[in-house]
């Protein structure tokens, strides 16, 4: 059965749902099955995969989450093999207020996930920027949490606060859930501060703190609007490689023994990126019908 790892951070603009989506084809590139699902109502990690929001009627995780449809109905596959997405979009933002009167309503995604989870290597959920009932929900569905952490002084404030609401989580809700990390963001290793925050946190945290650093780069900031991860718009870009880098220590640490086929799929992705960049489609096959 899939880990569930959730990508979490209540501070906004630390770079979450580019961690996720990179992250996430990564892991698909290393020949992984990976979903992710896509919990902020703001839908960017659902259109950054490349995933079209505007079909009137379609059903995606709100629906999901208030029992109207099942979360193998919603699932969509991606340009890339092995990486598939639960969309998510404004509607969303109404379970914060319905979803109050629902019975166990902390524990609906981690229910729905139990119907599928055995289809794929790995679930990342991409959290929105806050702590409130959708952030629970994938608290309680995951196993671990993966926080991105931007090297800037407000980007710490938070996240003792987000520390305190993890161990709460695990004390009351889900007694297996662990921080499996913190990733360095948007890290410039010219700024004096960058390597500051990476020293205090690095400091406070030890060997939590991931080695693999996610260093500022345009590319990065790009590629979303074409809807594309970063492995698809630029391969080659620091972006890419430090995303590239990300999977292999993500499957190090979170699945001792696999972390070595990253680097050595990478010429390999290089070239299946480029077949793309020329306008073929990646095949694909929806985990259970192959």
């Amino acid at each position: 059965m899939g880990k569930v790892i959730a990508i979490a951070n209540q501070k906004g603009g630390v770079g979450k749902t580019t961690t996720a989506i990179n992250l996430a084809a990564s892991l698909a590139a290393a020949e992984r099955r990976v979903l992710l699902v896509d919990m902020d109502a703001q839908g960017n990690a659902s259109t950054g995969s490349g995933i079209d929001l505007s079909g009137e009627g379609e059903k995606q995780i709100y629906h999901v989450l208030l029992g109207e449809t099942s979360l193998a109905n919603v699932i969509r596959p991606t340009e890339l093999a092995g990486f598939w997405v639960v969309p998510s979009g404004s509607d969303l933002i109404g379970y914060e207020v319905e979803g109050i009167d629902l019975e166990k309503r902390e524990q609906r995604l981690a229910r729905a996930l139990r119907t599928v989870q055995e289809r794929y290597d790995f679930v990342l959920i991409d959290c929105p920027p806050s702590l409130g009932l959708l952030t629970l929900n994938a608290l309680c569905a995951a196993e671990s949490v993966l926080v991105p952490l931007q090297c800037e002084y407000y980007a710490m404030e938070g996240l003792g606060h987000l520390m305190q609401t993890i161990e709460l989580v695990r004390q009351r809700l889900n007694p297996s859930l662990q921080l499996g990390g913190i990733v360095l963001t948007m890290f410039d290793r010219r700024n004096n501060l960058s390597h500051q925050v990476a020293a205090e946190v690095t400091q406070h945290f030890a060997a939590r703190v991931w080695v693999t650093r996610i260093p500022r780069n345009v590319k990065l900031s790009e590629a979303p609007s074409f809807g594309k991860p970063i492995l698809l718009y630029d391969i080659r870009s620091p972006g890419a490689q430090a995303y590239l880098s990300l999977a292999d220590e993500f499957l190090r640490r979170l699945a001792p023994g696999q972390g070595s086929r990253v680097r050595e799929e990478r010429g390999e992705e290089n070239e299946r990126t480029e077949s793309v960049g020329q306008g073929d489609r990646l095949a694909y096959s929806q985990p259970g019908t192959d």
